[in-house]
C-alpha cells in the first residue's frame, strides 16, 4: 500500500541545474579562479553528488584545502539562493498538481536531497510562494545525512524519520544516483529526466516519463505492489 512519497529536488521538483551552474561560475570569477564550467562539463560534473565534491573531482589534487572549499561552496549557495527565491525557477510541469492530489488523498510526503536546506527552502520560498514548506512532513538534506547519493543514507533517514517500511513508499528521481540511492534503501522508485540527465541509464527504476505532466496519483499506486 502506498502511504509516503519521496521527492528529489534538484531536476526533480524543479529544472535547477542551471541556475547551479551558472551561480558556481560566477563564484569562481569572484574568487578569481579560472575555471568555467560550460554546459557540457557540468553534465559529466552532475555524476559526482555534492557542490562541494563535484569542486574537489574538478580541482588539481592539492589545488583545494578544506576551508577554500567551504567558503566557495557558501558563496555559491548565496549566489543560488538568492537567484532562485526570486521565483526565476518555476516548479516541474505536474509536481504540484501531484503533490496536491497526494495531499488530498492523505498520504505523507517527504523530501530526499544531496542539497543544502538554504537551497530546498529558497527553491520553495520563489517557486511556491513559502506554501511549499507545509508540503513535505520530512525534508532531508545535505545538512542531515552528509553521505551523498548513490548511497542510500538520505533514503534511510527519512524512512526512519516517518516511521514506515520502504515497501510502503515510492521514490521520485531524475538520475541514476537517486535511483541507486533509492534502490539501495528497498524503496521503490519512479523517474523524471531533466534537462541534465536525458542519457541516465536509470536501470531499477519502475517507470520513466519525460515530467510528470501526464502522471496521476492512480498511477503511481499502480504501479506498487498489494
Amino acid at each position: 500500500m502506498l502511504r509516503a512519497l519521496i521527492f528529489d529536488v534538484d531536476g526533480t521538483l524543479a529544472e535547477t541545474e542551471e541556475a547551479h551552474r551558472q551561480a558556481f561560475n560566477r563564484t569562481f570569477a569572484e574568487f578569481g579562479l579560472d575555471w568555467n564550467w560550460d554546459a557540457g562539463l557540468y553534465g559529466r560534473l552532475l555524476k559526482v553528488s555534492g557542490g562541494k565534491e563535484r569542486m574537489r573531482a574538478f580541482a588539481a589534487p592539492g589545488h583545494l584545502d578544506d576551508g577554500l572549499v567551504d567558503r566557495l561552496h557558501r558563496r555559491k549557495t548565496g549566489i543560488y539562493t538568492a537567484a532562485v527565491a526570486t521565483g526565476a525557477v518555476p516548479l516541474r510541469p505536474g509536481v504540484a498538481r501531484l503533490i496536491a492530489e497526494a495531499r488530498a488523498a492523505g498520504l505523507r510526503l517527504a523530501v530526499a536531497t544531496t542539497t543544502t536546506r538554504a537551497n530546498l527552502l529558497a527553491l520553495l520560498d520563489g517557486a511556491t510562494g513559502g506554501a511549499g514548506h507545509h508540503w513535505f512532513e520530512v525534508m532531508a538534506c545535505a545538512d542531515d545525512a552528509p553521505v551523498k547519493k548513490p548511497d542510500p543514507q538520505v533514503y534511510r533517514f527519512v524512512l526512519e524519520r516517518l516511521g514506515l517500511p520502504a515497501a510502503d513508499c515510492l521514490a521520485v528521481e531524475d538520475t541514476r544516483n537517486g535511483v541507486l540511492a533509492a534502490r539501495g534503501a528497498g524503496i521503490g522508485v519512479v523517474v523524471t529526466r531533466s534537462a541534465y540527465s536525458a542519457d541516465d541509464d536509470v536501470a531499477g527504476a519502475w517507470a520513466v516519463w519525460p515530467d510528470l505532466s501526464r502522471v496521476g496519483l492512480s498511477d503511481l499506486t499502480a504501479l506498487v505492489p498489494p
